[in-house]
């Protein structure tokens, strides 16, 4: 890994999984991730990994659901693998893509979303 790549991240550099992440990969995963907001609040984050500040909100939202005593739903979504999912998910959702970007979902519908510095845990509860 070169220096910028230590510093600014590597294309193919994939964050470190935290326990509470839930991966969408396919469309069927995304399937599986609405359906679930019809039995409680959801949310997915879009990460891109070739991207620094998308890196350092990733860090800094992880930290607040560590630190967290609440039960969330959280899934995680690299954009730049998947980004026919999050293609969708823009239009299914009729949300804007952003990148980094957090969309919570209840009853299979968008009920907030945000995007770079103003991403926060309390979004979610």
């Amino acid at each position: 890994m070169s220096f910028f790549d230590k510093i600014f991240g590597g294309k193919n550099e994939t964050p470190d999984q935290k326990s509470f992440w839930k991966k969408i990969e396919s469309e069927e995963d995304l399937a599986k991730a609405i359906e679930s907001s019809f039995d409680h609040k959801i949310a997915i984050f879009k990460h891109s990994t070739s991207c620094f500040i998308s890196r350092t909100v990733l860090k800094n939202f992880e930290k607040e659901v560590e630190n967290s005593d609440q039960p969330v739903e959280i899934y995680f979504l690299d954009l730049l693998a998947h980004r026919p999912v999050s293609n969708k998910i823009a239009t299914d959702l009729e949300i804007r893509h952003e990148s980094p970007q957090l969309i919570v979902i209840e009853n299979g519908k968008p009920v907030n979303s945000a995007s770079h510095q103003d991403i926060s845990f309390s979004q979610i509860i």
